[in-house]
């Protein structure tokens, strides 16, 4: 896998790529990893993808051995009729991947559901990290919009939409989580895996199986993490607002905290550099916790 790095978009030179497969329980995930150094683990949130981490893993790629994949029913991974893709799965094949990798106690990044999906497999499966970031992420009850709960009540009616309209539905959506502007090139590759048949159809289903159950089991147990935590929240998150955040760092208080002002719940697209300023003041063993 340690091939060069390739150049995209927007002037950048980016590592980014799935030239993996791995069998999981719950299907065919596609993953990739690159550099040297400390394992690090990257957890991407709904509605994204790996995709969503390539603009800071060139810089982390240069200090750590990075890991990722698109979890199923994302990305580039399978999307099956019948596949499960709930939390609960998705913590299991979390600590598959770690299985398959050899990693023991890595770093992990988490953003969005990647955060519930990592809390329950440090919690409930017995993965260990080394530290641990918690950005915007889904965490406590109650989460989604509106929309998330009105489409999970209709997915059937949305699942059949003609293909022009289902993308501006999903357009619409992932231009609801940004306050800033990001590269077009960036913004087409988040839509692009749900525009296919099975894609469309994959993400409706995640709308479905969204369950607040799979997160208020381990809200009790946000004090008992293992390794030193940071929160990172962007301030102006239209979808997870700030006070959400805070009150997740009021149940695992031996977290520390840092806002981004100015920035939504996409903050890895939003304000890369930021965001790898204060990974690299956390990450950094001589800075401590």
């Amino acid at each position: 896998m340690d091939g060069a790095s390739c150049k995209t978009q927007g002037g950048y030179w980016m590592s980014w790529k799935l030239d993996e497969t791995v069998e999981t329980s719950a299907g065919m995930v596609a993953a990739g990893r690159l550099g040297s150094g400390p394992a690090l683990v990257l957890a991407h949130g709904w509605p994204w993808s790996s995709f969503s981490w390539h603009r800071i893993i060139p810089d982390l790629t240069s200090r750590y051995r990075v890991h990722w994949y698109d979890m199923p029913g994302y990305g580039r991974s399978d999307k099956d009729p019948e596949q499960r893709t709930s939390l609960d799965v998705q913590a299991q094949v979390f600590a598959e991947m770690l299985g398959h990798w050899g990693l023991e106690e890595p770093i992990v990044i988490a953003h969005d559901m990647g955060g519930a999906t990592t809390l329950r497999a440090h919690l409930l499966h017995g993965c260990e990290f080394d530290r641990y970031v918690l950005m915007n992420v889904v965490a406590m009850r109650p989460w989604g919009s509106e929309f998330f709960d009105h489409v999970g009540r209709h997915v059937e009616a949305f699942s059949g939409l003609p293909p022009h309209i289902h993308r501006a539905v999903v357009e619409a959506y992932i231009k609801g989580a940004i306050v800033n502007d990001i590269d077009a090139g960036d913004f087409g590759k988040l839509v692009e895996p749900w525009l296919s048949q099975e894609g469309q159809a994959s993400f409706y289903r995640q709308f479905a199986q969204a369950d607040e159950s799979y997160t208020a089991e381990v809200e009790p147990m946000f004090g008992d993490l293992r390794c030193p935590v940071k929160i990172i929240w962007g301030e102006d998150d239209p979808w997870i607002p700030l006070k959400r955040g805070k009150a997740l760092h009021a149940l695992i208080p031996q977290a520390s905290f840092k806002t981004l002002p100015g920035v939504g719940h996409l903050p890895q697209l939003e304000a890369p550099d930021l965001v790898l300023r204060w990974l690299t003041a956390f990450l950094s063993r001589e800075a401590g916790h």
